[in-house]
C-alpha cells in the first residue's frame, strides 16, 4: 500500500500572527527577526516584503536597505509556540504520526486515520479550514506518496495553496521544477549544478548516481532518489536530538580571548543547566567560531567521561580556543554544543526550539 503523506506549511507563520494580532499591520512589509541596528538576520516576513527580496536568514541590515520602510519586530515565541500547539492539536484530530519540523511545519502520515477518511486530499482541506478557523491563519498543503514530495508540494502554490502529487504524475512534476526548489539543495549546490548546465529536475535526472556521488558524495545517492520520486523515509512522531547547544552574534566583532571566554562561559552554562535538568550528558565538546566575514571554523574534542557539569565543559572549551589562531581576524559569533549523548533522546514537541538555546 502506497502511503498518504501530508506536509503542511502556515504561510509567513512568525509574521502573519503579528499581523493577525496587530491589524495595523496588516498589508504593510512586516519583518520578524533582529532589529536593521543589531547584528541578526530575518527569521521571516511578511508576504508584503517578500516582493522587495527580502527572505528569511538574510541580515537585517541588508533587508533595511532593501524595504526602509518595513516594520521590524523582535520575535514573540511564546505566542508562536501557543499558535503552533492549537495547529498540532488539529493534527492529532487524524493521526498520532506527526512529525514537527519547526513550529511552523509537520508532515503526517494519514494512510491510517482515526477518522476514516479514505482521501488524503480530503483530510488536508479539513486541516486547512480548521487552522484558519482555529487561528485565522492560513497554511499551504502538500499531499503524496512520500515525505519529499510533500514537501515540495506544499511550496508550490504559496500562499493558501494545496497541490496533490500522485505516483502517475510524480516525474513529470518533478522533471519541470528548477532544482532550487528541491528539498535537500541549497543555494550553494544550486548554483554548483546551475554551472554544470543542471538547472530542472529533468536535468538532474540525467545525471548517473556515479556521477552524483563523485559530485557530492552520499548526497549524491539522495539526490539521485529524489529526482526519481524516491523517499523512503518514515514520518515519526519525535526527532532524535543528538546534541544541545547555545551560541550568540556578538554585538559587535571582537579579538580579546579573555572576553571570548567570559561569553563562552554563559553559552556554557546554558547548556550545562539545561543538560543536567534533563538528566543527559555528552562526551563531544565543540566550539564555533564565525568570524567577521562570515566564515566559521569549529574546535572538537572527545573526553573520556560523559560530562554536563560547566566546569569540565569550559576547561575544554579553553583549551579549543587556546588552539586557535586569530591574527587579522576578529570574531562576530560564539558557540558551544554538547554532543555524542549518552542515550537516544526524544525532542518533545513543545520544547523543538530549546535545541538550541537563547543566550
Amino acid at each position: 500500500m502506497r502511503r498518504k503523506i501530508i506536509h503542511i506549511d502556515m504561510d509567513a507563520f512568525y509574521a502573519s500572527v503579528e499581523q493577525r494580532d496587530h491589524p495595523e499591520l496588516r498589508g504593510k512589509p512586516v519583518i520578524v527577526g533582529g532589529m536593521p541596528n543589531e547584528r541578526g538576520v530575518v527569521s521571516t516576513c511578511s508576504y508584503e516584503a517578500r516582493k522587495f527580496g527580502i527572505h528569511s536568514a538574510m541580515p537585517s541590515s541588508t533587508a533595511y536597505r532593501l524595504c526602509p520602510g518595513a516594520v521590524f519586530l523582535h520575535c514573540n515565541f511564546e505566542v508562536y509556540k501557543r499558535v503552533s500547539r492549537q495547529i498540532r492539536d488539529i493534527f492529532h484530530d487524524y493521526t498520532e504520526l506527526v512529525e514537527p519540523m519547526s513550529l511552523d511545519e509537520a508532515y503526517l502520515d494519514v494512510t491510517e486515520n482515526k477518522k476514516g477518511i479514505p482521501s488524503a486530499v480530503m483530510i488536508a482541506r479539513e486541516i486547512k479550514k480548521r487552522i484558519f478557523e482555529t487561528t485565522r491563519l492560513t497554511a499551504s498543503a502538500g499531499v503524496s506518496y512520500n515525505k519529499f514530495l510533500a514537501k515540495v508540494a506544499s511550496d508550490y502554490r504559496k500562499p493558501d495553496g494545496l497541490t496533490v502529487v500522485v505516483p502517475e504524475r510524480a516525474l513529470e512534476f518533478i522533471g519541470s521544477l528548477p532544482v532550487g526548489k528541491f528539498y535537500g539543495i541549497g543555494r550553494v549546490t544550486e548554483k554548483k549544478l546551475m554551472e554544470m548546465g543542471v538547472s530542472t529536475g529533468e536535468d538532474l535526472r540525467s545525471l548517473s548516481k556515479d556521477r552524483l556521488v563523485s559530485l557530492f558524495g552520499k548526497t549524491g545517492i539522495y539526490y539521485f532518489e529524489i529526482a526519481r520520486g524516491i523517499d523512503g523515509r518514515e514520518v515519526t512522531p519525535y526527532r532524535i536530538r543528538k546534541s544541545v547547544g547555545n551560541e550568540t552574534t556578538l554585538p559587535e566583532d571582537i579579538d580579546d580571548r579573555e572576553n571570548m571566554l567570559e561569553i563562552l562561559s554563559g553559552l556554557a552554562e546554558n547548556v550545562s543547566i539545561y543538560m543536567e535538568k534533563r538528566g543527559m550528558k555528552g562526551r563531544t565538546i565543540t566550539l564555533k567560531i564565525k568570524y567577521g566575514d562570515f566564515t566559521s571554523i569549529t574546535r572538537s574534542v572527545t573526553v573520556g567521561t560523559y560530562v554536563s557539569n560547566n566546569d569540565i565543559i569550559m576547561e575544554s572549551i579553553g583549551r579549543l580556543l587556546g588552539s586557535v589562531d586569530f591574527t587579522g581576524k576578529k570574531v562576530r559569533l560564539l558557540g558551544v554544543t554538547l554532543s555524542n549523548l549518552d542515550t537516544a533522546y526524544d525532542t518533545p514537541e513543545d520544547d523543538e526550539e530549546q535545541l538550541v538555546l537563547p543566550l
